[in-house]
């Protein structure tokens, strides 16, 4: 009966110990998935980033063009767009901060 008992005792130590190396290493699979999950958020981000740029370099050359095509209208609806926008990020900045 004794034996059964010990057998028993190291069954479970050896089930403690498997399950505790279960958890370990769903621990380390959620990290691996949190870590490439961040990974491509920030290529997201990047890329992101480098298309507004490319988005935003075009613009410039068109409004440039414009500008030098010397359409006084379309200069003046520029020059009151510029205005509009610093006016609208001044008064969002002073209501923030």
């Amino acid at each position: 009966m004794s034996e059964a008992y010990e057998r028993e005792r190291q069954n479970n130590s050896r089930l403690d110990e498997l399950a505790n190396k279960v958890s370990a290493l769903r621990g380390v699979t959620i990290d691996i998935y949190d870590q490439a999950r961040d990974q491509h958020v920030i290529d997201s981000t990047s890329e992101t980033f480098s298309s507004f740029g490319t988005t935003l370099k075009g613009s410039a050359t068109r409004l440039t063009r414009m500008a030098q095509s010397g359409n006084k209208v379309a200069v003046f609806k520029l020059a009151g767009i510029i205005v509009g926008v610093v006016l609208v990020l001044y008064f969002i900045w002073h209501l923030v901060f």
